[in-house]
């Protein structure tokens, strides 16, 4: 997907040039965040900004190759930042190179790029991400009454990631203090929820009720690992942790599916990375928060999501709302959790 924004209202003394051109590079549609938050959060924050600046939005649809097109395509539209969200961050570090040699700017979105410094880096803090989410499922589960000992199963992200592998690294240091044992660990090709699934499901084959709960990296491969628990008739399904707060995982919680979630509002990195584009297009140097990777940071700290504190931390904050959420078989939910 790829569209072209002329945001053209007139820009305010501090922005950047008129002519400038700034691009927006997503890497996949398999997560709904990217056409409903992250890009539009992008596209308002860049209108308040530099609202005569074009913005140049693609989605590379899960292939690093088509997204190296896309990549080199925006740079000879005359893009003078790239904001990239990398489908593979290895490869991401000859992007960078190719953009830096020809004096264009690039901000890593979302995802690092570890092998090559990019201008820039906004995210939310993904090894704390994998920590909070592991350690949410320990705590649920020494609160039921779980053993030490006991096991579970860890479907992390896709493994040409670099922030599944800060997931994958967070998730690793709750479980080492957890008493837990790790019954077998997944990489998950693309994120892709149907491969989530099948694996949990040849798990499910294989240590039956031995798993007592499941670490998964996103809402995604949580969910494939709750269908594969449901096919195999599975009741009640063992905690499963989720990040993103889609509204498919917001649902699974009402019902009592899934144990948590992660809320990270695309729209506020997003925006933090629109009013980096417009400092680096304007020649400035964007303050550094930390340091990822060799690459001057900001790192946002999410919140975690259960059935607890769902009303206030999705609901409250209008994040979501309850029209889109408790729908059909979620009302009862919705209603025991005072939602609506």
């Amino acid at each position: 997907m790829a569209s072209a924004v002329t945001l053209s209202a007139v820009c305010g003394a501090s922005a950047a040039s008129a002519a400038d051109t700034v691009a927006f590079l997503m890497p996949d549609q398999a997560s709904t965040r990217y056409e409903q938050h992250d890009f539009p959060g992008f596209k308002a924050e860049m209108s308040k900004l530099c609202a005569a600046c074009t913005v140049i939005y693609q989605n590379a649809n899960g292939d690093a190759s088509l997204q190296q097109q896309q990549f080199n395509s925006v740079i000879a539209q005359g893009a003078k930042v790239v904001v990239i969200d990398p489908v593979d961050s290895s490869a991401a570090a000859g992007l960078v190179e190719i953009a830096q040699s020809q004096g264009v700017k690039v901000v890593a979105y979302d995802r690092p790029i570890p092998g090559k410094p990019a201008d820039y880096y906004v995210s939310f803090d993904n090894e704390k991400i994998g920590y909070a989410i592991a350690k949410s499922l320990v705590d649920q589960l020494k609160a039921t009454g779980v053993k030490e000992g006991a096991g579970v199963l860890e479907i992390n992200g896709s493994p040409t990631d670099a922030a599944a592998g800060l997931i994958r690294d967070g998730v690793h240091r709750a479980l080492k203090e957890s008493g837990f044992k790790t019954l077998a660990e997944f990489d998950t090709p693309e994120w892709a929820p149907p491969k989530a699934q099948e694996w949990a499901a040849g798990q499910i084959t294989r240590f039956g009720a031995e798993i007592k709960g499941v670490v998964a990296a996103n809402d995604g491969t949580g969910g494939g690992a709750i269908a594969a628990f449901k096919a195999a008739g599975v009741k009640p399904v063992p905690p499963v942790t989720g990040n993103d707060a889609t509204i498919a995982a917001l649902q699974l919680i009402i019902s009592g599916d899934q144990y948590n979630t992660i809320s990270k509002p695309s729209e506020v990195v997003a925006a933090a990375a629109a009013k980096v584009a417009v400092q680096l297009a304007k020649g400035e140097k964007p303050d550094a928060k930390t340091t990822l990777y060799d690459t001057p940071s900001e790192l946002f700290v999410p919140a975690v999501v259960t059935a607890e504190n769902i009303k206030a931390e999705i609901f409250d904050k209008k994040i979501q709302t309850a029209a889109e959420v408790c729908t059909g078989e979620y009302a009862a939910g919705c209603k025991k959790l005072g939602i609506q």
